[in-house]
């Protein structure tokens, strides 16, 4: 079989809801490198929580923040930082309505407000501390992502905003990335690198900021935990993370023997 480009969401396709990698996601992995497939991690995290999942999985291809900061081999091939004048004028209004925002960089984390309960819950569950509070982190850096705390009826509050999209990620926030950003936009730019059609891409994942990147390459997979949406979206829908799902579909779509 010629390589294909796969690429793979972290949370609830990688990890299993303990945020840990099952045995048979290892070793398939493994198998499809072996086999001379090239593997990317495609996730929404930010480049310093994707490290740990790369050192792991001997990966070195990766595409982050949901497309802003793409890697290949180990190279930067892309990055599409956040505005910071509607950075500016939307911590104006996040203030307003007592919603703390997470400012994301290449290389680390901070957020505007101390212990707030939100914050802590949604930064918990991805197994990570407390960010420190720099309410001025964004002036002069490159900020490729941020965090917004608040509930699914208070985002509407922010579509005046032209210059962003939202992808909600969690019950008590949204991700916020530059407008038209995506992972099919991070996969794109791995395709004007590599001498592959879009027919030779396969990505894999669960929820809502996976549709773009499901829709987009030649065969998009939704886990069998996935959201509704993805799901009707997919070419193909597999086993869910806990019932070894990414094993038994490459194994179904011809990418292992």
């Amino acid at each position: 079989m010629k390589p294909k480009l796969i690429f793979f969401d972290i949370d609830g396709t990688i990890y299993d809801h303990d945020k840990h990698i099952p045995d048979s996601t290892r070793s398939a992995v493994a198998a499809l490198k072996e086999a001379g497939h090239h593997v990317f991690i495609a996730s929404g995290r930010s480049p310093f929580m994707v490290r740990p999942i790369l050192e792991e999985l001997e990966i070195e291809s990766f595409i982050s923040y949901n497309g802003q900061f793409v890697v290949f081999e180990g190279e930067v091939i892309y990055k599409n930082p956040l505005p910071e004048d509607a950075v500016a004028r939307l911590l104006k209004q996040a203030s307003e309505g007592e919603h703390p925002v997470v400012f994301m960089a290449e290389d680390t984390m901070k957020t505007t407000v101390p212990g707030h309960p939100h914050v802590t819950e949604g930064i918990g569950s991805l197994k990570a501390p407390y960010p420190e509070v720099d309410e001025t982190f964004y002036k002069g850096k490159e900020i490729y992502q941020l965090l917004l705390f608040c509930r699914g009826h208070e985002e509407k509050a922010y579509a005046a905003f032209p210059e962003f999209d939202y992808v909600r990620w969690h019950e008590l926030s949204t991700d916020v990335l530059p407008k038209g950003g995506s992972k099919a936009e991070g996969i794109k730019r791995v395709l004007e690198r590599l001498p592959y059609d879009i027919s030779d891409t396969y990505a894999f994942g669960d929820g809502l900021n996976d549709l773009e990147m499901i829709s987009f390459v030649g065969t998009g997979v939704a886990m069998g935990n996935a959201v509704p949406e993805l799901k009707a979206a997919a070419d193909f829908v597999t086993k869910s993370v806990d019932e070894e799902g990414i094993s038994w579909a490459v194994k179904e779509l011809g990418l292992l023997k």
